[in-house]
């Protein structure tokens, strides 16, 4: 691949779409974002992505670059050797040949993978889990994902779903996980379930901060925001950083739940490191210090791994699906 290739490449998300032109060196040539408007249907959302990315490649041939693959990211469960994206619900997606009709749409050798594995791609290989062999990427966010990426590739699974770590059973009593099943990982430590555990336990008590047994470290009550029933898990871990009780409360819980979460994943995939990504990695040293801590108490005999915030952000997506269109290449 020559210095004026790139590849297409497109996250989808059930809101937005990142978009760029990347090099094979990794830059980002060029970066659009468009609106998915997934309450269109499936099927406006196809034609929105095929448009886009029709749209890129023309971009980049009137820079004077050359397309030369197509890389798409969805969320949900891909099969990633056929080409098809069985099922999202944040997109509406069933059984949709996307690979084969964007290949159609734009010419272009076209791969189709899923945005969380692609992000952990990225992560592995251009990002915080650069130069390890083995890394466990983590996406903390609405709910609990991971990816598992060995020298440079990401399983994948038998049926398009592997790294599912946020439907790992860490609490058989606990709250009912969207899945339908109790004690899920992501139903205890995602970012929405540390701000509905929030407000849970908030809402027992009166609606004054004196009458609520909320109180800071210090002894002085909590003052939650008059006529508000839903803090992020941003704040949750802001309040707890500054002492107050029912936030340290829910954030410990939180953290000790992704503990056990981890460490089962260190047991199955004896990992290097451990990248953490999301909102809820955005807390820094609130959430790793006391992490890391959990995490080793909880390991025996296995080694314990790095454990890094994302490097990425955002981008992680895009240029996951841009390494997925390069190494498709590299395979022809």
């Amino acid at each position: 691949m020559s210095g004026g290739e790139v590849a297409v490449a497109l996250d989808v998300g059930g809101t937005g779409m990142k978009c760029a032109l990347v090099g094979a060196d990794g830059a980002v040539r060029h970066s659009e974002r468009h609106p998915t408007d997934a309450g269109r249907g499936p099927d406006a959302v196809v034609e929105t992505i095929l448009t886009v990315a029709d749209g890129l490649a023309a971009k980049a041939r009137a820079d004077g670059l050359t397309p030369t693959a197509l890389g798409i990211v969805v969320p949900g469960v891909v099969d990633e050797a056929r080409g098809v994206a069985l099922w999202s619900a944040n997109v509406g997606f069933r059984d949709v040949p996307l690979r084969e009709l964007a290949s159609r749409r734009l010419g272009l050798p076209t791969a189709l993978g899923h945005d969380v594995r692609a992000g952990g791609l990225a992560e592995a290989r251009l990002g915080a889990g650069r130069n390890a062999g083995h890394v466990l990427f983590v996406a903390i966010g609405t709910g609990i994902a991971a990816a598992h990426v060995v020298a440079g590739a990401a399983a994948t699974g038998a049926h398009g779903a592997a790294g599912e770590l946020g439907h790992i059973l860490v609490r058989p009593d606990g709250p009912v996980c969207g899945c339908g099943r109790p004690g899920c990982l992501e139903a205890i430590a995602s970012a929405s379930a540390v701000a509905h555990r929030y407000a849970e336990l908030a809402a027992t008590a009166t609606g004054t901060a004196t009458g609520t047994g909320i109180t800071s470290d210090d002894g002085s009550a909590a003052r939650p925001d008059p006529g508000r029933t839903m803090v992020s898990a941003a704040e949750v871990a802001a309040r707890a950083a500054a002492g107050e009780q029912l936030a340290t409360r829910v954030w410990r819980e939180a953290v000790e739940a992704l503990a056990d979460g981890l460490a089962t994943g260190q047991a199955l995939f004896d990992v290097e490191t451990i990248v953490l990504g999301g909102g809820l990695a955005q807390a820094g040293a609130g959430l790793f210090d006391p992490l890391r801590a959990a995490l080793r108490d909880r390991l025996t005999f296995h080694r314990e791994p790095r454990l890094v915030p994302a490097a990425l952000g955002d981008e992680a997506g895009c240029l996951g699906a841009a390494l997925l269109a390069l190494d498709q290449l590299e395979k022809r």
